[in-house]
């Protein structure tokens, strides 16, 4: 990985890794349901896209439920939208106290490995890349996001409590990833976006490179995705030591890479929603070859979407993105 990182950096082509399976779930005829309960289900959708695109790496599905579920939070499963988390499972400290780190045997975590070691052992053409949730961003599944937010400043000890057995277990889950034989792992900490740079060093970025410190080596890369930073923490998400960052539409990309070491890829950042999904092809060129020429600076720039692709992303649209891609590259 370290290797292929170099070689993105040196070569005068832009490579692409838009976060996306909800469009190979939709080329194989199935619902979100199945793919987010079902590993084969999920594995058949990143090999469809894989085969399809040409993709600088292959994603999972970017799921911020799994880790909450198995913790014991309740989720909604629509059949074919993103499952979300309902309520809250914590509500005072003293719960955080009570608080149980679960195994790796609960909930959909079983099946979300079987996914990712299907496609470890069947793509090999392109790294793969798991997925995972932060510890601040699961934090606020399981207290509420408002809630997390007001705890940190009330009671930062209970907050430290909590992020410690939340790290405890993305970091075993981590492990359980790596050991699948999939190249690194996207890291989805929206939630740190919430805080200033200097709380998101505190909750955040402190223990997310715990989990680098831990897992990241020339194999194995951390691709930390915080689409919540509008360009105030860049510095905080630096700070973690991540290979590679991932960024939301919600920034400038051109300011963020410059808080990026010139040795890790900066990856995004084009809206997702308004302009994968909602755009027309045209649009969607338009965009695209603008972020393009606004990169053409930076050669560890990744172009890429600012989060997963919804589902119902026409395929016009991703035609369109990588026909401009193509175009640009010459």
């Amino acid at each position: 990985m370290t290797r292929w990182m170099r070689d993105i950096i040196a070569r005068k082509d832009v490579t692409a890794i838009p976060v996306m399976t909800h469009p190979g779930i939709e080329i194989i005829g199935e619902t979100v349901l199945k793919a987010v309960s079902d590993g084969d289900i999920h594995h058949k959708a990143i090999m469809a896209l894989a085969e399809k695109y040409p993709t600088a790496a292959a994603t999972v599905i970017m799921d911020l439920t799994v880790e909450a579920e198995a913790f014991g939070a309740e989720i909604s499963f629509p059949e074919n939208e993103v499952p979300a988390v309902i309520g809250h499972l914590l509500n005072t400290p003293d719960d955080i106290d009570r608080l149980e780190v679960p195994s790796l045997k609960a909930g959909r975590v079983p099946q979300y490995l079987k996914a990712n070691l299907l496609a470890a052992r069947s793509i090999t053409d392109r790294p793969v890349l798991g997925g995972c949730i932060g510890p601040f961003s699961l934090a606020g599944r399981l207290y509420d996001m408002s809630e997390i937010m007001i705890l940190i400043y009330q009671d930062p000890e209970a907050a430290h409590k909590l992020l410690e057995k939340c790290t405890e277990y993305i970091l075993r889950y981590c492990k359980a990833l790596k050991e699948t034989g999939v190249n690194g792992v996207v890291m989805a900490e929206p939630a740190a976006g919430l805080m200033s740079d200097e709380d998101c060093r505190r909750f955040s970025s402190d223990y997310v490179k715990r989990i680098v410190d831990a897992v990241q080596d020339d194999y194995f890369t951390v691709v930390l995705h915080n689409c919540g930073n509008t360009g105030h923490c860049t510095g905080a998400m630096a700070a973690t030591g991540s290979a590679a960052y991932h960024f939301g539409n919600k920034c400038d990309m051109a300011e963020v890479i410059r808080d990026i070491p010139a040795d890790a890829l900066a990856m995004g950042n084009l809206d997702p929603v308004s302009v994968f999904k909602d755009a027309t092809p045209d649009q969607m060129k338009e965009a695209t070859r603008d972020l393009l020429e606004r990169m053409s600076g930076h050669p560890n720039f990744v172009l890429s979407s600012g989060c997963d692709t919804p589902p119902h992303t026409p395929a016009a649209n991703i035609d369109a993105f990588f026909e401009t891609l193509k175009e640009f590259n010459g």
